[in-house]
């Protein structure tokens, strides 16, 4: 136990004394020894390196269609067999500064639901509801210090608004007077990661909440 303690005691030591000195090093005659052994800052080669502003465009397909939560809710009837399209996600966005891009995020998809009757035994639905949407938002893109011009993780924040085309229908075909008044507050906030494989074209990976909860697809940068 000792033994332990004294062991994580020296790492502690050297950890402090490697971010205070820039490292311990082995001398091949005297064994170990501390000294300055300058070495640069990620964040700062990240900083000083050459910047040029770019606009940035990504097309995507996203996963699962979270719109499902905004159909109508009914205590005669439940609802389930969800089916979906999309969301089909674009983005187009300006690079200003190494840190920072503005622009917009537009999204789109469908949605299907059967409605069944809770005092029914059949197995086809009482009536279909189907939400078709469009999210139109502004897109804020914040990119993570990475000294490495293939890979820019980032953190994307949009806010904006929902356009709507929702309809009920009975297994007739007739339109139902039945609403659920989806919410018109559209966001998404995600953490990904643009990969490119050439100076303007690439793809990219990402993971939040909102619209979807996964996503890819191509980038391209100008």
């Amino acid at each position: 136990m000792k033994k332990l303690l004294s062991l994580t005691f020296f790492l502690l030591v050297l950890q402090a004394v490697q971010a205070q000195y820039g490292g311990v090093y082995i001398s091949p005659r005297f064994g170990y020894s501390m000294g300055y052994r300058p070495h640069r800052n990620p964040y700062n080669a990240w900083r000083d390196s050459t910047f040029k502003p770019s606009l940035n465009i990504s097309i995507g397909y996203g996963f699962p269609n979270l719109d499902k939560y905004q159909f109508a809710q009914t205590y005669q009837y439940y609802n389930q067999s969800y089916t979906a399209i999309g969301p089909v996600m674009g983005s187009v966005d300006y690079r200003f500064s190494r840190a920072t891009a503005i622009g917009l995020l537009i999204t789109s998809g469908s949605s299907k639901a059967d409605y069944y009757d809770y005092n029914s035994s059949g197995n086809q639905p009482s009536f279909t509801g189907t939400l078709n949407s469009t999210a139109i938002m502004l897109d804020l893109v914040n990119y993570m210090p990475v000294n490495n011009p293939k890979v820019t993780p980032y953190l994307r924040t949009a806010l904006g608004v929902n356009v709507w085309n929702e309809h009920y229908t009975d297994g007739s075909g007739n339109k139902m007077n039945f609403s659920s008044n989806p919410s018109d507050f559209a966001y998404q906030i995600s953490l990904g990661s643009n990969f490119y494989i050439a100076d303007h074209f690439g793809f990219f990976v990402e993971a939040g909440y909102g619209k979807y909860i996964l996503n890819a697809g191509l980038s391209f940068k100008f």
